[in-house]
């Protein structure tokens, strides 16, 4: 059995969220729901992130 590239990408999503909130990895691995498929592992419920957006800044060059 291996990862699919999905549930790569979901453990990079969740090694990211665990960083930005600081909470221990383990626990958020432990809630992933995983299925096999083909030999592959995928997780059915992967971490979301959101980031706030912001206004750009203005080039001390630009004209208004």
């Amino acid at each position: 059995m291996k990862l699919s590239q999905q549930a790569v990408g979901a453990l990079l999503m969740t090694l990211q969220k665990c960083l930005a909130e600081q909470v221990d990895i383990t626990e958020l691995l432990s809630d992933w729901d995983l299925n096999v498929e083909d030999d592959l592992v995928y997780v059915l419920n992967a971490p979301t992130i959101s980031a706030e957006t912001e206004e750009p800044t203005k080039n001390k060059f630009e004209v208004e």
